[in-house]
């Protein structure tokens, strides 16, 4: 969640880190044994957290998810759910008395499932008569969005011809199967038949359909669920007032009057994003308030940009939620009366943003932010504007929960030395305690070694936070290899939370260095998007700065040094490599060598639109001169190249191009491809091909940093 404000620009002196006599060394291995704790949930009473924990069976290449509860007073955490089945996103009925949660089961198409609480039960129980949306205060009725249930006409051959205008797509088909039980093939007329993770989307045999959500309502006890609005027009987000009368929802009601938009695919609507307009204010959505029992809604906004997460204040006055402006604009917590009036702007010009928020029984607001490297909580005053840190701390708070009466604040925490584990307090931020320890046994046994945060100014005067981790086992007077992480987004941040990929290569004895160049999220909006058409320029040389700051150590071997990304930081791999030859290894992940194939491949061609002003053929000294293919005459690093069969966000085309050039050029290069693996694999993917990954990854820098024993190819 959040992270800490940077203090005044700091003289960078490090001296030894010392010596940390602890258990042994991680190795790959080591990664089945984690637990992995996550979606936190307090009892409206705040006497009991509901939390998802995850475990990995090796055995059988699986994550195995299930649903624990703790009591708030301490205590061993207890499995809620079966072991024999997948359970997830643990939430609590208003009244305390079910805990609800998601899971997959055999022999059921329920989404949804319930445990009694409040007395003595049994299995587990289908409940998708409780969406997951937002309840009346007495809790006996739940509101939602949802889309109405519809089936294509797979028989009609002609099904484009005779669709009604206003749901005919932009683009008509002009042919059409032969044969269509003889034709399994894809017929393509439309962006978006590819995406990252589902893969390629089935093509239908009719026209796509608008479908916007409505909202819906139904009685917690399984009554009849009743539609409350019937607009061309998705409503979203829905929040139900204290009293229970009145609903605020979100919605893009300029599609009223627009029969194209309606029939629109979301790959189309995103590519109406023109980046270069996307500076131009921008009225996504607003937010709409209506009767409970359905009628008009009334518009409450009307400010440019997109609304969201909408919530009442406990008095019902106001509606909190988070707006960003234009798209590199900074997001901000808001709040408008609910009886009309100017939305309040209460972080005002505060350089970071809000991760999530809740209000407090008092009219505060509780809120969680990314400071830089690290995550926190805050209480707002929407009187004053104040802002209080509550909860600090070098570490990352990924998921927070409070009671009903805002009395305790629930969250996991995660350090760089330790893995993620459940906390409570108060939130008033005083009485923190840890109520698990699931990864006690682990943590005793195997050494975390810590690293050290910097900071140092770069071009143009930006002060730029980096971590040193030290090696396993790390011994005062010796010289130790040196790898240099650069993280992915090319958003994204690195920071204070556990990490198996440092840990991987610090407990092969390696140190590991990791920044936050500009470009990363968390420092505010300006030092986000200041690498928009300059990727490899500033955030090159601040990554570079880091590396001359650690060079100079007496215990780190500047003569092996490694440098390793993936996705942003895979393009940024092999950049470096091309500017220098002072890296003896290197390995790019899910990595990009070529913006104009990669436009052209990737599920997502609309990140350069926007990043380089541009489509390739409007920017086309921008798109060559940033591709490191076009200065790969140069490379003289080897190169391990990780890349997923099945991954459409950075395909596979850059890596095949990348790995011909070093061969051709005689560069000593390997090129890793793992099946049924997506962008995602070091994340999300199969256990066994994850860390398979993170050995490949310590046999390769073991080998050219530390000279261990290996195999090259063509050098066996």
């Amino acid at each position: 969640m959040t992270r800490m404000v940077m203090g005044g620009l700091l003289a960078l002196v490090i001296g030894n880190l010392p010596a940390q006599a602890q258990g042994r060394a991680f190795a790959p291995k080591d990664w089945y044994r984690l637990t992995t704790v996550s979606s936190p949930a307090v009892s409206p009473d705040g006497k009991w957290v509901a939390f998802t924990a995850t475990t990995v069976r090796e055995a059988e290449n699986k994550r195995h998810a299930e649903i624990w509860m703790v009591s708030a007073d301490g205590g061993e955490p207890i499995r809620m759910t079966s072991p024999s089945t997948e359970s997830s996103n643990p939430r609590w009925a208003p009244d305390g008395k079910m805990l609800l949660f998601t899971s997959t089961r055999p022999n059921s198409k329920a989404r949804t499932w319930g445990l009694r609480i409040d007395r003595p039960a049994g299995e587990a129980f289908e409940v998708d008569s409780i969406p997951n949306g937002s309840f009346t205060s007495d809790g006996r009725t739940v509101v939602w969005a949802d889309t109405l249930e519809w089936k294509a006409d797979t028989t009609k051959k002609d099904s484009y011809e005779k669709m009604a205008p206003m749901a005919r797509p932009p683009y008509r088909a002009v042919t059409t199967p032969l044969d269509p039980a003889r034709f399994d093939g894809r017929h393509i007329i439309d962006l978006g038949y590819k995406f990252n993770g589902p893969g390629f989307i089935p093509a239908p045999r009719t026209a796509p359909r608008w479908n916007p959500a409505q909202l819906w309502t139904r009685p917690v006890d399984g009554g009849a669920k009743r539609q409350l609005t019937t607009a061309a027009y998705s409503h979203r987000d829905p929040a139900v007032s204290p009293d229970g009368q009145w609903i605020a929802f979100v919605a893009d009601s300029k599609l009223r009057s627009d029969s194209l938009a309606q029939a629109e695919t979301d790959s189309l609507r995103r590519a109406r994003y023109d980046a270069k307009l996307s500076e131009a204010p921008r009225n996504d959505q607003d937010i709409f308030i209506m009767p409970a029992a359905g009628g008009e809604p009334r518009r409450l906004t009307s400010a440019a940009g997109s609304e969201n997460s909408l919530e009442f204040s406990p008095d019902g006055r106001w509606i909190a939620f988070s707006a960003q402006q234009t798209r590199t604009g900074p997001d901000r917590l808001w709040m408008v009366p609910a009886a009309g009036g100017q939305p309040v702007n209460l972080l005002g010009d505060w350089k970071y943003e809000p991760n999530w928020f809740q209000w407090l029984p008092n009219g505060e607001l509780l809120m969680g932010a990314a400071v830089g490297g690290r995550d926190a909580v805050f209480v707002v005053n929407p009187e004053s504007k104040g802002i209080r840190e509550i909860v600090a701390g070098r570490r990352r708070l990924p998921g927070a929960s409070t009671d009903q009466a805002g009395r305790v604040l629930a969250y996991v925490g995660s350090s760089i030395t330790s893995p993620t584990e459940l906390y409570l307090a108060k939130t008033d931020g005083t009485g923190e305690r840890q109520l698990t320890r699931f990864n006690a046994k682990l943590n005793a046994e195997i050494e975390w070694p810590d690293a050290e945060r910097f900071t140092y100014p770069s071009v143009g005067g930006l002060e730029i936070e980096g971590w040193l981790q030290k090696p396993s086992g790390y011994e005062p007077g010796k010289k130790y290899p040196l790898v240099l992480y650069i993280h992915g987004g090319p958003h994204g941040a690195y920071g204070e939370n556990w990490f198996d990929e440092f840990h991987n290569i610090s407990g092969a004895g390696m140190w590991v260095l990791f920044t936050n160049p500009r470009g990363s999220s968390s420092y505010g909006a300006s030092f986000t998007f200041s690498t928009r058409g300059r990727w490899g320029l500033e955030d090159y040389q601040d990554l570079m700065k880091a590396v001359d700051i650690a060079a100079k150590r007496p215990d780190v071997d500047s003569t092996r040094m490694g440098v390793t990304g993936g996705s942003y930081g895979g393009f940024m791999t092999a950049w470096v490599t091309t500017r220098t030859n002072r890296f003896k290894a290197a390995q790019a992940d899910r990595m990009i060598s070529n913006w104009w194939s990669w436009w052209g491949t990737s599920d997502v061609p609309g990140l350069t639109e926007f990043e380089f002003f541009g489509m390739p053929w409007e920017r086309a000294a921008l798109y060559d001169s940033l591709s490191p293919i076009r200065h790969v005459h140069k490379v003289k690093t080897p190169t391990l190249i990780v890349q997923s069969e099945e991954d459409h966000r950075t395909p596979m085309a850059d890596a095949e191009q990348w790995f011909q050039a070093l061969q051709k050029n005689k560069v000593p290069v390997e090129f890793i491809r793992y099946p049924r693996s997506t962008h995602d694999l070091s994340r999300t993917g199969e256990p066994w091909l994850l860390v398979d990954r993170l050995g490949r990854l310590r046999q390769w820098f073991g080998y050219w940093l530390k000279d261990e024993k290996g195999m090259m190819a063509g050098g066996r």
